[in-house]
Formats: C-alpha cells, structure tokens, sequence
C-alpha cells in the first residue's frame, strides 16, 4: 500500500470532500482497531482475554441459574429470576442500541465511500491508485460490518428467547412463592387453633383441679396419717421389744421340750417296771441332729458296754422297717441326715440276752440348716476347712487345716497347693457320718473317695460336717449317683 505523502493533503481541495452530516451518531468516541490481512481483508485485533462477549456472558450466566436452582428456596429462586429477567432487558436494550450503532456505521461507510468515488475523479496516477485502495478496504470493512450484524442479529434472538425463559420461570417462581405463602398462612392458622385448644383444656383443667382441691387435701392428709401410723408401729424399739419376746419364747419351748422328753423317759421306765421288765441301760442326748446319743448305764447291776455287743439301727416311722446302720457298734452314736425323721434303735446283747432301746420320737432336723444348705446350693464349690484324722483306718497324727472342696462334679481334698483325693462322684465312692468315736461324732464323717482311699474329717462344727453332707449328697444326685455311707445303699432301694 502506497503511503498518502503530506503534499497529498496540502493539494486537496477543501470543497472536493463533501461535510459528514450532522445526523450521524457513532458509537464511540475512536476509530475502531482494525488490520490489513492477505488479499487487503480486514481482520479484527485479538480482545482482551478479560472482556467477555455477550453470548459467553449470557451462557455463563444460565448455567449458573440452573446449577443454583435446586440449593436456592423458593424465595432465593424467584429473585434469581427476577434478576435474571432484568439482566436479559438489559442485554436485549444493549442489542438494540448496537443494531442502532450499526445502521449508523454503515451510513457512515456509505458517506465515507461516496466522498471516496467523488475523490477517485479528481485524482490521476499514484494517488487514484490509493484512492481505489481505500475504497476496496471500505468495501471489505462494510462486508465485515454485515457480518457482524447477522450474529448481532443471532444474539438478539437468543437473548430474546432467554428473556422469554426467564420471564416464565420467573412466573413460575412467584406462583410457587404464593402457594408457599399459603400454605405457610395455613399451618399458622392451624397451629394458632391448636394453641387455642390447649389453652381452653387448661383452662378446663385449672377449674377441675380447683374444685376437687380440697377432696384431694383431705385423702392426701388420710395418706399421710395412715403412713405415720405405720411408721410408728414399725419402729425400731417396738421390733427390738418383739424380738425379745421371740427369743423369750423360744427359750421356754425349748425348756417345755426337754421338760416334755424327761416325762416321756420316766413314762416309759414305769411301764418297763410295770410290765417287770429288768431296766439296766437308756439312751441318753438330745434326739435332733446335731446331737450325739450315748448308752448309758441306769442300774449297779448292768453290765459292762465293753463286754456287751451293741448294734444301731433306724426304724421309719410309717411301715416300722428296720435298718442296719453298717459300723455303728459303739456306745455313741451321731445322727446323720439320713436319720431324720426316723426312729433310732440300739440293740444289746449280753449272755444270749437283747436289750433294746429306742429314741422317744424321730430325729428332729437342725434348725436353718435347711436353708444354709439351699444358699450354698448356688454356688460352684464350696469349701470347707477339716482335720484328717484317720486315713484308711489308721490314725493320722498331723493334725494340721485341710480343706475339703465340695463340687457340683467331684469333691476334692486339699492341702495348701498339694492334692490328696480328687474324685468325681460315682458309685464307688461312699459318704456318711461317723459311727461312733466319742464326743467328736457329731464333727467327723467318713469319706471313701475310692477303692483303697478313705478318710475321717473333722470339721469345725456340727453344722459345717451336716451341710458338707447333704450338699454332696445333693450334687451327686443331679449325676444320677445316691451317695450314701457302707452298706446303706441296698437298704435305700436305689
């Protein structure tokens, strides 16, 4: 392209170009930047990155719209698009004063080729030559200006739909905001009637409770009267004077019985001298288990109980059986639980002569021993501490503390951490009191954990050696097996 020289300028006659008319609007105050490409076409300067188009502005801002609509209430939404409908006329007023700006462009291209065309007739040579240049890039620069206006014209009917879309959603919104709004008046409504109600059963119920205030003060004393009456009869001192009392009378029951038992022996010595029945020995002891029965001489002319052969037996006390007690041949013997509520018999012989005696009554049972041993019953071992004293018949000399564990599976015998029998229960094995040995009978029991193995314990107390035996015999009978001591188990029928 030839450049215009200065001269060019200076040989211009003012009156060849014609004057822009008045009426000609531009749209900005500079010349648009434009370039020169191959074959003379106008290319536009790259934008700013930052400057965004009217369709990216629009597109960004739908996606927006529609990713924010399902998190935004109703309210938000109906803003939204209420903002929304506002942007798209602004937009929509923008693309009119644009299509406006073009039409002025062009009368502005027109003018501007006109004077050009006005100009190419008055010049020759070099300066014709850029003349025709200068009207070939007005012509490229009102081609690229059509251009521009079809995707002006494009935008604006995308903005136009846009606006469509938003004034409709935007109606939605606000008919979806009255329908919240109602409902909302609605559940108000209700609740202020349901407050209502309540008021009015309070109310209701305050009027109720102030007429039968009084009846309620009255039972509420009649209450706490009756309470106090209970309290007092359940104090301490009054508990404590009764429990005197019971102890009182038990001691007289107990005195009443032995008294009763002292007349049932006299009873039956007069009937023996009645009947002229020769009287030399009778069974001295208290008749309960516990207690120990002793033989004992009543006559100078009796003989001794060391040259006599004894032998103790049980008598129940419905069919009158007999039963022997296998090693029970000496002048003592201690009831066992098995003798409970059974007769006792000892039978005498002397130069072909049988003395026999008998208890008054059945053995009477210990008392609580019954629910001591239903307490130890719940446990998995129990222990007790014993003296070994015999061991297979022989005397045991170490008189030190064993201790004897009495399972639900076996019982075991112990000392410190060394085990002498632990046996489970089986028919083999045998447990009984002892049969004779003194003042201690009613202590010791005889254990046979198995062939070849038995002991005698002592234990610390009448009641320990009982429950240690009816607490075996009862975990031996959940196995299946009746422990009993030698001989007895034929006579049980087991």
């Amino acid at each position: 392209m030839t450049r215009v020289s200065r001269e060019f300028g200076d040989t211009m006659q003012k009156e060849a170009v014609p004057a822009v008319s008045a009426d000609v609007i531009f749209a900005s105050s500079r010349f648009p930047n434009y370039k020169i490409g191959a074959n003379n076409q106008i290319v536009d300067a790259k934008d700013d990155p930052k400057v965004l188009t009217m369709k990216e502005v629009v597109a960004r801002e739908t996606a927006l719209l529609l990713e924010q609509q399902k998190r935004l209430s109703v309210r938000d939404l109906a803003s939204k698009f209420e903002k929304g409908l506002a942007a798209a006329a602004k937009l929509s007023e923008e693309a009119r004063l644009r299509e406006a700006a073009s039409l002025e462009k062009h009368v502005l291209l027109k003018k501007l080729r006109d004077a050009l065309e006005s100009l190419k007739g008055r010049v020759a040579g070099r300066n014709k030559d850029d003349v025709e240049e200068a009207i070939a890039m007005v012509e490229a620069l009102a081609v690229q200006l059509t251009q521009r206006e079809g995707e002006l014209i494009q935008e604006k009917a995308e903005v136009k739909k846009l606006a469509n879309f938003l004034k409709q959603a935007s109606e939605d919104a606000k008919k979806l905001v009255d329908e919240e709004r109602a409902f909302a008046r609605a559940e108000i409504e209700n609740a202020r009637a349901a407050v209502q109600r309540v008021e009015e059963a309070l109310q209701e119920q305050e009027q109720m409770s102030r007429a039968s205030g009084k009846q309620d003060l009255e039972e509420l004393m009649k209450e706490v009267q009756e309470a106090r009456r209970i309290k007092m009869l359940h104090q301490p001192s009054k508990v404590m004077d009764m429990e005197h009392e019971l102890r009182a009378l038990r001691i007289q029951l107990a005195e009443k019985s032995k008294h009763s038992l002292l007349l049932q022996k006299e009873l039956a010595r007069s009937k023996r001298v009645e009947e002229n029945l020769s009287h030399l020995y009778e069974l001295d002891g208290a008749e309960t288990l516990g207690s120990y029965l002793r033989i004992k001489p009543c006559s100078d002319i009796a003989p001794e109980l060391s040259k006599c052969s004894i032998q103790w037996y049980r008598i129940t006390s419905e069919g009158g059986k007999k039963e022997l007690i296998s090693g029970a041949s000496k002048s003592v013997y201690a009831p066992e639980p098995f003798d409970v509520g059974r007769i006792l018999q000892a039978e005498i012989m002397y130069d072909g002569q049988l003395i026999i005696l008998t208890t008054t009554d059945a053995i009477d049972p210990a008392a609580g021993l019954g629910n001591y041993v239903e307490a130890l019953v719940r446990k998995h071992d129990v222990e007790f501490n014993v003296v070994v004293t015999q061991m297979n018949g022989a005397d045991h000399p170490s008189e030190s503390i064993h201790v004897l564990h009495v399972g639900k599976m076996r019982m075991k015998l112990c000392k410190g951490k060394t085990t002498i029998a632990k046996e489970y229960y089986s028919s083999s094995m045998q447990l009984c009191g002892v049969r004779g040995g003194g003042n201690a009978a009613a202590q010791a029991l005889f254990w046979q954990a198995k062939k070849g193995l038995s002991v005698v314990l002592a234990f610390e107390s009448e009641r320990d050696r009982n429950a240690a035996i009816m607490l075996a015999r009862r975990f031996a009978f959940d196995c299946n097996i009746m422990l009993a001591g030698p001989e007895d188990r034929a006579s049980l029928g087991t």
